[in-house]
């Protein structure tokens, strides 16, 4: 018994027993499904106490980017494919170029869609995809293994440590050394109910981590204003619609003159916001806009910000 509780003690958290698993096979589909979401209640109960490193790792990546500089996702299986996922998802959330975050998975682009075996041990691959990236101090690479000690994303971020990038490791268990990370970010999700079976709550603690920190960063960076996401590409019918709402809506504008302001701005919702604030045209508009940020912009929110007064407001594109 003592020896049972001795090698089990050596077995990572992720890869243990769950205490509610051993009659998971015995159960009810709908019984199964209630399970799995304690599960993950608990998944984001246990991001709560890593906020602290969370807002430290978006601290880094924003300034990052303001200096120029990039963010590296490098990860293997799972926590791969998220990292890859959430890069993917900046620039049509954000605007930002594809450039600014990147990501790498063991095995390419073939990991994306199935396993591949033996991968994520390779670190010669770690190293090779991190020396491809070119890091320097201005960029962020960020090691995603829920494990802590997958030795690709290892072997990735000593190479990104020893070219001057800030290292950050998103993981679920404590790593047996930390000589190659700036900022740790540890959301302790212990144990799957199926044992080892990382893609579950450890996956979704992981999504959550990814998302608060690029989307701090890019909040921080001006990218978001009053809670949207004025920087979107409308690519698509859906987002068009959704940027002349947000024009609509924050201008208080008619839809229809919301829509041409947009059409003005040539469908940049942020600077439409600029020119029918200042009361300037798009490139004048723009350039305030570089200067000064939109909060600056905005009448109502002038006071509050640390910025030359704008010139007087009239609408732009109709309205009385």
């Amino acid at each position: 018994m003592g020896t049972s509780r001795a090698s089990s003690s050596k077995i990572p958290p992720t890869e243990r027993l769950h205490r509610r698993a051993d009659d998971l096979d015995l159960l009810s589909v709908r019984s199964v499904v209630r399970r799995l979401h304690d599960e993950d209640i608990a998944a984001v109960q246990a991001v709560r106490p890593a906020l602290s490193a969370i807002a430290d790792a978006a601290t880094a990546v924003a300034e990052a980017l303001r200096a120029g500089g990039r963010l590296l996702y490098v990860g293997a299986g799972t926590s791969g494919r998220l990292g890859v996922l959430d890069a993917s998802e900046c620039p049509p959330t954000f605007g930002s170029a594809p450039s600014q975050i990147q990501a790498r998975i063991a095995g390419g682009r073939r990991a994306l869609t199935r396993a591949v075996e033996g991968a994520e041990d390779d670190t010669d691959a770690g190293t090779r995809d991190v020396r491809e990236f070119q890091p320097t101090a201005r960029d962020v690479v960020c090691g995603v293994t829920a494990s802590a000690s997958t030795p690709y994303v290892r072997a990735a971020l000593r190479e990104a440590k020893r070219r001057g990038a800030h290292t950050v490791l998103v993981c679920c268990n404590p790593p047996r050394a930390r000589e190659d990370v700036d900022t740790l970010v540890l959301a302790r999700t212990g144990p799957e109910l199926v044992a080892g079976s990382t893609r579950l709550k450890a996956g979704t603690a992981t999504k959550l981590v990814l998302n608060a920190i690029t989307t701090a960063a890019f909040v921080s960076l001006g990218k978001v204003y009053r809670g949207r996401m004025v920087d979107l590409r409308p690519a698509n019918a859906k987002l068009r619609a959704r940027a002349a709402r947000m024009v609509a809506e924050l201008t208080q504008l008619p839809p229809d003159a919301a829509t041409r302001l947009l059409q003005d701005a040539g469908g940049e919702v942020k600077l439409a916001l600029a020119m029918h604030f200042t009361g300037l045209d798009a490139r004048q508009a723009r350039k305030r806009l570089a200067e000064n940020g939109l909060r600056a912009l905005e009448p109502s929110r002038r006071k509050h910000a640390h910025a030359p007064p704008a010139r007087p407001r009239r609408r732009v594109g109709g309205g009385t």
